[in-house]
């Protein structure tokens, strides 16, 4: 019993640290380091973190219910991703990104059905998690261009890659235990 308690706090710190792996994996001092190596300008970045903190504030705040809502944006590309209760629901989140202003497209991939378990989410962590540590293990692209969003063993990849770097993280993440499916929304260099 002991054994599965840490497991699932394992699993529970990994949903919460989700967003978070570069600055766990590599410490927090290199968080410079990081925004140096990304292939987005500074102003880019900034707003991705603007539209991902500002989303889930209105949201929070505009929509009540039962529901489990991530808002990811790259390059001010943003995925909607998770579980809503009806088409209503995916539709006005959807509208509140929209109105954030900021973003250059917006892909709405938020499931109608009941809100996932948090085993469930532990498990898209842990896949995530899994992907990001295979990632650091291959030569033929840099991880830190690309980000792993996982719902429901769904594994979306966003980054800016060239073609080769894409179809190689993409093998990494299709033969990542656990992985059902994995849908690519990179930009690409070539």
């Amino acid at each position: 019993m002991v054994r599965v308690i840490s497991l699932l706090s394992l699993a529970l710190l990994c949903g919460a640290l989700q967003g978070c792996f570069p600055l766990v994996a590599a410490g927090a001092g290199t968080a410079g380091v990081l925004l140096v190596n990304d292939r987005r300008a500074k102003a880019v970045y900034i707003d991705d973190q603007k539209i991902e903190t500002g989303a889930a504030l209105r949201i929070e705040k505009q929509i009540k219910g039962v529901m489990h809502v991530n808002v990811t944006s790259f390059n001010r590309r943003v995925l909607i991703s998770g579980e809503v209760p009806n088409e209503a629901t995916k539709a006005e989140i959807g509208e509140i990104v929209t109105a954030l202003g900021k973003a250059q497209s917006i892909y709405n991939e938020l499931a109608i059905s009941a809100s996932s378990s948090l085993v469930s989410r532990g498990n898209d962590s842990l896949i995530t998690s899994n992907v990001k540590l295979r990632f650091l293990k291959n030569k033929n692209f840099n991880s830190e261009h690309i980000k792993v969003v996982t719902e429901n063993s769904t594994v979306f990849l966003m980054g800016i890659v060239n073609r080769v770097e894409a179809d190689a993280a993409t093998e990494v993440t299709r033969t990542t235990q656990g992985v059902a499916r994995v849908i690519r929304m990179f930009e690409y260099l070539d």
